[in-house]
């Protein structure tokens, strides 16, 4: 109930006696309770019993869309700092019970980063901070579009990672439907189907590159057409497996760049490998000629004077060309 409430129900007793500040108290009390029992019984207001534990007592629901053993301090250094300053965990992580006689009381649905910064901190020095969370009872299906809707948007969670836990779940809770999954998700079949395709790239690919964050849907949508025909895809795959064993973690640009290439018909790759650089040793701008078309690639991260010269480089090239 509000202030404005609680002075008009003063102003009624207002006349009763000595005994007034008392009553006054407890009948706003009373009327408070009331209003918040009709609120609850119409639907209207929702009560969230939220309590802090050991995250010892808890452990990652298996259908939880995070590679947990991924997380590290530094990228959770933000929330463990969040933690440090608040003093406490801001935000509930959604948890729900297991049954008895099987370890762990809880299992995450939606937390797995502030499990992982709690317990961090816990180790390290702040014995008494614990793990806030909420207890819901859901189903797995429900598990999964909530731990879906709060980390959709979240760009700490990988292309691949939500892939593959779409493509699991596409079996699991919607009989291998994408277009019920899709309208259960409340997204479009197309951007659906984008990841479910991604979860299908050959994990020879994957090797390919440092860290599975790197690699993107985008990736998968470029790669797929190269990998239609029988030699496309084995020279694809033996470029990637050649990637894998090299020293060196490379850019994504450029292993991209090197699969493309080695999945070209020979006529085409001979085009592709005309490179212009400032350079020697720089990756420098490639060039793919496409009929009458010509398509001009580089690296984001190359610099503006690198990229410059290259350009005239290539541009002194097209011009003798056409004389």
């Amino acid at each position: 109930m509000s202030k404005r409430h609680d002075a008009v129900f003063d102003d009624v007793l207002k006349d009763l006696g000595d005994e007034s500040p008392a009553r006054d108290r407890s009948g706003a009390r009373f009327l408070k309770r009331s209003n918040t029992m009709a609120e609850q019984a119409g639907g209207h207001r929702q009560e969230k019993v939220l309590r802090l534990v050991d995250p010892a007592r808890c452990v990652m629901w298996e259908g939880h869309n995070r590679a947990y053993d991924l997380l590290t301090e530094d990228n959770c250094r933000d929330l463990i700092d969040g933690i440090l300053s608040q003093g406490q965990q801001e935000f509930p992580a959604i948890v729900r019970r297991r049954p008895a006689g099987q370890g762990a009381e809880f299992e995450v649905i939606c937390g797995a980063r502030r499990h992982f910064a709690v317990s961090w901190l816990r180790a390290n020095n702040y014995p008494k901070i614990e793990y806030l969370i909420e207890e819901r009872e859901l189903t797995d299906e429900e598990a999964f579009r909530l731990a879906d809707i709060e980390n959709r948007d979240r760009e700490d969670i990988s292309d691949l990672e939500r892939a593959r836990d779409y493509a699991a779940a596409v079996e699991t809770y919607y009989g291998g439907k994408q277009n019920v999954m899709a309208e259960r998700l409340q997204v479009s079949a197309g951007w659906l189907s984008r990841y479910l395709q991604l979860a299908k790239l050959d994990d020879r690919i994957v090797r390919a590159f440092p860290d599975i964050r790197e690699v993107k849907e985008l990736h998968a949508r470029q790669l797929k057409p190269l990998m239609a025909t029988q030699e496309g895809r084995a020279a694809l795959l033996a470029e990637a497996d050649a990637i894998a064993a090299e020293e060196g973690a490379l850019p994504p640009a450029k292993i991209m760049a090197r699969l493309r290439a080695a999945a070209l018909p020979p006529k085409e790759r001979k085009a592709a490998d005309e490179v212009y650089r400032m350079h020697p040793e720089e990756q420098g701008v490639q060039v793919r000629r496409k009929g009458r078309r010509i398509q001009l690639e580089f690296d984001r991260g190359l610099s503006g004077k690198s990229l410059r010269i290259a350009l005239e480089k290539f541009m002194k090239a097209h011009e003798a060309g056409k004389s």
